[in-house]
């Protein structure tokens, strides 16, 4: 645990991968004082050598989660990372997410974690967006790196960009694979890598395929911020999707020097639309 700082304490609900770890940092870099939630299981443990104080639960345990901050004066969290989907069809919920689930008529990841929002407010504890400490890292339209787009793919990153936001109007998903104007993939529960495998597949031997992530309109930036890192560049590589494209100020690039150097090694044009 580190030494406390003066300002006062902001919570952190960190889900698995690198975004928790990436928020520490640049949270205490600015003179906060971070205080996290963890979850076995998901979070990565090195978090607990980048913040003040951490706090171990399991999935589900909603009342805990809130209490972790109020004992300790927290009054506005983030919520970052991801929860894989078998784990909050499998969570054991405690009273009172038995009760925010029972209340949602629709169950999704916007439903269930603006439903965590509300229940956070009840208590007196704000739920944030997190942007602020994260804007170097959210590319701007017009951002690129690795090979130049040809006149065709430039076509199918528009193409691509006008299906993914469809697409996520419907809550379907945030991300497609196209090439010459044809939709190859969409994707659905299997998450971005698994789309970017079927779409890559299909798009033939030659390979070419343009992917697109984009934010769905009215995207709640509080708890669902998309992101691209190295490994969605490997997976794009591995499958031959010659381009991946992303909204512009509203992506995040996690790790974007290993990202970057991937990206120019592997031959794979990542660019922001």
């Amino acid at each position: 645990m580190l030494g406390a700082m003066s300002a006062a304490p902001l919570g952190l609900i960190a889900g698995s991968k690198s975004l928790p770890l990436l928020f520490a940092r640049e949270a205490r870099r600015d003179g906060r004082r971070v205080v996290a939630v963890g979850f076995e299981g998901e979070t990565q443990p090195e978090l607990a050598g980048l913040v003040d104080e951490i706090v171990w639960l399991r999935v589900g345990q909603l009342n805990a989660l809130i209490r972790a901050f109020t004992d300790r004066g927290v009054a506005q969290c983030v919520m970052l990372g991801q929860i894989a989907p078998k784990n909050l069809f499998d969570l054991r919920p405690d009273l009172r997410a038995v009760g925010l689930l029972f209340r949602l008529k629709e169950k999704n990841a916007h439903t269930i974690f603006g439903g965590i929002g509300d229940e956070l407010r009840k208590d007196g504890v704000e739920l944030i967006e997190p942007l602020r400490w994260l804007a170097p890292w959210l590319p701007a339209a017009g951002y690129g790196v690795g090979p130049k787009l040809s006149d065709r793919q430039r076509d199918d990153v528009a193409f691509g960009r006008r299906l993914a936001k469809e697409v996520s109007r419907l809550e379907i998903g945030q991300s497609v694979v196209v090439k010459d104007g044809t939709t190859l993939a969409v994707e659905g529960f299997e998450g971005t890598d698994a789309c970017l495998e079927r779409g890559g597949r299909l798009a033939g031997k030659d390979g070419g395929a343009v992917a697109v992530k984009v934010a769905k309109e009215g995207h709640d930036l509080r708890f669902d911020i998309p992101c691209i890192g190295p490994k969605t560049v490997e997976v794009c590589a591995a499958h031959k999707v010659a381009v991946l494209a992303v909204e512009g100020g509203k992506t995040l690039l996690l790790d974007q020097p290993e990202l970057e150097e991937t990206a120019r090694r592997r031959g794979v044009a990542v660019v922001a639309c």
